[in-house]
């Protein structure tokens, strides 16, 4: 059966009310902090019910699949009952990987829990054969990344499980200083635990111990363009090119962007219903919603001139002149942005 990542507590209920785990797991996510905290915790468990024999496999692209049966029905003169761990970091196991996969969910032993680490799948894969199967047989773990603006409630939840807590600005604070980076921001609360005791905890002494970890990612930069969020994009651009980003990477993510907004816009305009143009551009969650606001907000005009206007930055990075244009392209890209943002 699927289960969402947030029940990652229920099948550990599950598993001490049966006294034996789940034959079949699958943990699916990009965010790694959640992913290896989940695995623990199963791992955890599955050690007080006795699974004391561990086997980890890595599935990189010359791996020979025929490993994967052989560790999943090998019997054990040590341990009755055993855990073996698949790790497929690219999600695409290939023809044979997935029939392996296929047939393992088919015949997973059940002295013997199967763990399957997986990045979060793209719709077509999720719908292949093999991820099917194991959705239908095993215990399937989706493990959500914390969006942005989940980010302070997420803290002042690890702070109260270490007995502390803060007020809303000394957690804004924290997300801000470690925006992108969960693993930072799961350090530095530890950090918090170390120095100061249980209770409240000031902003002072949250400045004074939380270290500017931001780490920017080049592809949250659309996301911050379409939610019309013109303080992130600001902050977003300024830590890219004081990180020494490539400047057509950047260039390439805004200009992608305004492409899906120039084609969601000019099919919307032709009256077609907003759901089937999100499903054929791969608009998905709250992506989605941002995309249909910025559209409602963005005609066919303006986003033909950010083209345009994205082109001549285009020309200011290979070193060409852009007529009208300022001669330093990342401050055209910032300003593009906050444009596309306004």
């Amino acid at each position: 059966m699927a289960t969402r990542g947030d029940n990652v507590a229920s099948v550990l209920a599950r598993a001490t009310r049966d006294k034996a785990m789940p034959p079949l797991v699958i943990v699916s996510s990009d965010e790694a902090l959640l992913a290896l905290e989940a695995q623990d915790a199963l791992r955890t468990k599955a050690r007080e019910l006795g699974y004391s024999e561990r086997d980890v496999l890595n599935a990189d692209a010359r791996w020979d699949w025929s490993k994967l049966a052989q560790a999943a029905q090998g019997l054990s003169l040590f341990a009755e009952r055993r855990i073996v761990e698949l790790r497929l970091p690219t999600g695409k196991p290939g023809i044979a990987g997935a029939a392996a996969l296929e047939a393992l969910a088919q015949n997973a032993p059940v002295d013997t829990l199967t763990l399957i680490a997986l990045p979060r799948l793209d719709r077509r894969t999720r719908d292949s054969r093999w991820a099917s199967a194991l959705a239908q047989h095993g215990t399937w773990l989706d493990i959500d990344a914390i969006e942005r603006a989940q980010l302070p409630q997420w803290i002042g939840q690890r702070l109260t499980r270490q007995q502390q807590s803060a007020d809303a600005e000394a957690l804004a604070f924290i997300a801000e200083r470690v925006e992108g980076n969960l693993l930072a921001a799961h350090q530095e609360i530890v950090k918090l635990g170390l120095l100061y005791p249980p209770g409240s905890l000031s902003l002072q002494q949250v400045h004074d111990a939380v270290l500017n970890v931001a780490r920017f990612d080049v592809f949250q930069l659309p996301t911050a363009m379409v939610a019309g969020d013109c303080a992130r994009v600001a902050k977003t651009m300024a830590g890219l090119q004081a990180e020494g980003e490539p400047l057509p990477l950047v260039l390439w993510a805004v200009t992608e962007e305004l492409r899906t907004l120039a084609r969601v816009q000019a099919q919307s305009a032709s009256g077609r219903p907003f759901a089937q143009i999100a499903r054929e551009n791969r608009l998905w969650g709250p992506r989605e919603k941002l995309v249909e606001r910025a559209v409602a907000r963005l005609d066919a005009q303006r986003l033909e001139a950010a083209l345009a206007r994205a082109a001549d930055v285009d020309r200011l990075a290979k070193g060409l002149r852009a007529s009208a244009r300022d001669s330093d392209p990342w401050l055209e890209l910032t300003d593009l942005a906050l444009q596309v943002a306004r």
